[in-house]
């Protein structure tokens, strides 16, 4: 039919043709950038401001990990166990005290009941700290896994302490907070466990560093006028136990014992301070 055609008419039909290709082709404007990219919604930019507001606060739990980490580090190398096992057993275990516990249970005949048996008295807190825990961790999405994991007495201790500041996302505040708590722990073995390797270290006493970190932590808390009635009714309680069933059996129902008081004395209001405390957490929660 083309050959029909003077070529005038091929010209006007190949304009049209031409016309018809460029309006086909798809437009790239600016505008169709993503909105996330625009706006600076992406990860990056909600997680960033979360970690700064929350490197602070790890601080001191920085310090103290560094002397317990390397402590342990070198106690694992002083009874036989290379760098590698040392930072394995903090990447995956991760349960500070009770690795120190798990030192003499490698290193004697092993007994499967009772190692059972010490790990729930010695990490029983835990459970405690779950419970504790459930209102600032709602919602958070799918790390929430990974906090539940990382958290440890100094992550609880932070966490259920501060809140975030305005501007910065719960979530990602919490994760870095854990994120940072746990690396600097798995870092500090490495340290111990080079350091164990390489120069002679006189290990007695090193032990001890744990108790500290706790009294450390227990100060802290102290600072706050609010949390100075429930550090008196853990001292008791703690007494209490340690009177009626011994030094080896007073960790559960010591712990039991303060869950329990600290409940009744919330909901009855004997101590407001705690009462209001978890007011405040729930209505942050209930707001996002």
């Amino acid at each position: 039919m083309v050959f029909f055609m003077d070529k005038g008419d091929q010209g006007v039909m190949g304009q049209n043709i031409g016309q018809k290709q460029q309006n086909d082709t798809p437009q790239h404007n600016q505008n169709d950038t993503p909105q996330s990219n625009q706006n600076g919604t992406g990860w990056g930019s909600k997680s960033l401001p979360a970690l700064h507001a929350a490197f602070p606060h790890t601080v001191p739990v920085l310090t103290g990990f560094m002397a317990l980490g390397i402590a342990y580090g070198v106690l694992m190398q002083a009874k036989g166990y290379g760098v590698l096992w040392a930072v394995l057993m903090s990447a995956i275990a991760f349960c500070g005290s009770m690795q120190y516990v798990a030192i003499t249970l490698l290193t004697t005949v092993f007994d499967p009941v009772q190692a059972f048996l010490l790990s729930i008295m010695v990490n029983a807190r835990h459970l405690f700290y779950g419970l504790s825990m459930l209102e600032k961790y709602r919602g958070v999405g799918k790390i929430k896994g990974m906090l539940i994991f990382m958290l440890c007495d100094e992550t609880f201790s932070i966490s259920y302490a501060v809140e975030p500041p305005e501007g910065v996302e719960r979530k990602y505040f919490y994760f870095w907070i854990s994120l940072l708590d746990y690396g600097y722990w798995v870092s500090a073995t490495l340290i111990g466990g080079v350091l164990g390797n390489f120069l002679p270290i006189n290990t007695e006493g090193l032990d001890f560093v744990l108790t500290a970190l706790f009294v450390v932590l227990f100060l802290e808390q102290w600072k706050v006028k609010e949390n100075r009635a429930a550090g008196v009714i853990g001292m008791a309680c703690a007494v209490i136990s340690l009177i009626v069933f011994g030094s080896e059996n007073l960790v559960i129902p010591a712990m039991i014992l303060i869950m329990v008081t600290l409940l009744c004395g919330g909901k009855t209001g004997l101590l407001p301070g705690l009462r209001e405390n978890g007011q405040k957490n729930g209505r942050s929660v209930s707001k996002e």
